[in-house]
């Protein structure tokens, strides 16, 4: 097993593409051609962790956020952050980072937020565009069937909740065969016509390289007329924040009695209550205050996220509640996402959730 047997399936799960341009995502230390030795997932990765890693024999790390998110230009020990990558190296323990790149996948982060309030009909708050690519390709008749397999296979024709989406149309192609090629149909030197079928189909564009090999693979000729088309279309299911619903609509008090019992947290920040009960919720793992205002747009009754600063609590405005319920009791979940991932790939391989918590906030409660 190497690292980037790991790594792979991560990334098929959570392309590094869609991170955040200020992101820094993948493999941080190491080698993705190393031997795995054993796996640890963490939300962060402290020095303590790090010390958790070595004596569990564990030489991949995969945390949440990254170690480093920005150029380091001195390693002297004098910030954990440098000694977590001194000693990581010394070590040979290498980082990975599966950071907003699987905060944007609606199966990612946000979705294991909606899983422990039970929310229906989830969708996502702010979806990204540009994301996806039309291929056309032209094909004759008799091998339509076996092309479109072959690319549905590959992640090709997802359109939300349908798969195999495509369109054919009918048409007539002609070509003339020169010096050297070997064609499937006609014959040298002679221009030949064929009744042949149009296929368009959509895909992200991570995918583009195992959809062109899948459209080679099922094609008869021996030179495939395609082309590839950027759209501008949003892709509904990559982007920021999850909506959704509360199977039966409850008062305020028992939605922030269920937040506070579902995310171990004993404070919880928020605006005053909107009169309304709370049945559309809205939800952001980490610093999600950006989509306050799509959250209301979006007809929520509460939006739950963290790091809120005091003027952003003013944004709610009277029309929604919004919820602080903190960074690190936000995102905890993150790591029994990604270990149920790689126990579901690797049932028989050692992967280990840390059991250090890293958060750095603690809450003086005072019972006066």
């Amino acid at each position: 097993m190497t690292i980037s047997l790991i790594t792979t399936l991560l990334e098929k799960i959570a392309p590094i593409i869609l991170q955040e341009d200020y992101d820094n995502v993948g493999l941080i230390t190491g080698n993705k051609n190393w031997e795995c030795k054993g796996v640890l997932v963490s939300l962060d990765i402290t020095e303590d962790i790090l010390e958790e890693a070595i004596q569990e024999n564990c030489n991949l790390i995969i945390a949440h956020h990254p170690i480093v998110f920005k150029g380091i230009k001195k390693f002297s020990g004098n910030s954990y952050v440098e000694r977590v990558v001194i000693k990581a190296i010394k070590n040979d323990i290498a980082i990975y980072a599966c950071h907003t790149n699987l905060d944007n996948m609606i199966t990612g982060v946000n979705s294991k937020i909606a899983d422990q309030l039970g929310l229906l009909n989830r969708s996502i708050l702010q979806p990204k565009n540009d994301l996806l690519e039309k291929l056309q390709l032209f094909s004759p008749k008799s091998h339509v069937e076996a092309i479109e397999k072959s690319l549905f296979e590959a992640g090709a024709g997802e359109i939300g909740n349908y798969s195999e989406c495509d369109f054919v149309s009918e048409g007539i192609g002609s070509f003339k065969p020169g010096p050297g090629a070997n064609p499937y149909l006609g014959e040298m030197g002679i221009r030949h016509k064929e009744n042949e079928n149009k296929i368009e189909v959509i895909y992200p564009k991570w995918r583009r390289n195992y959809v062109i090999q899948a459209m080679k693979s099922a094609h008869p000729y021996e030179e495939v007329a395609y082309e590839i088309t950027s759209l501008s279309n949003v892709y509904q299911d990559v982007g920021a924040g999850i909506i959704g619903e509360l199977p039966v609509a409850v008062h305020a008090e028992v939605f922030l009695k269920l937040l506070s019992e579902s995310f171990h947290q004993q404070c919880i920040k928020h605006t005053s209550f909107t009169g309304r009960p709370i049945k559309k919720v809205a939800v952001c793992g980490g610093a999600g205050s950006f989509l306050t205002k799509l959250a209301i747009a979006a007809g929520a009754d509460i939006y739950v996220t963290s790091d809120v600063k005091y003027h952003e609590f003013f944004d709610a405005d009277g029309k929604i509640i919004l919820a602080d319920i903190g960074h690190f009791e936000s995102e905890q979940y993150t790591i029994d996402l990604i270990y149920d991932v790689l126990r579901q790939n690797f049932p028989t391989f050692a992967v280990l959730k840390t059991k250090v918590i890293s958060n750095p906030v603690h809450y003086f409660v005072n019972s006066y």
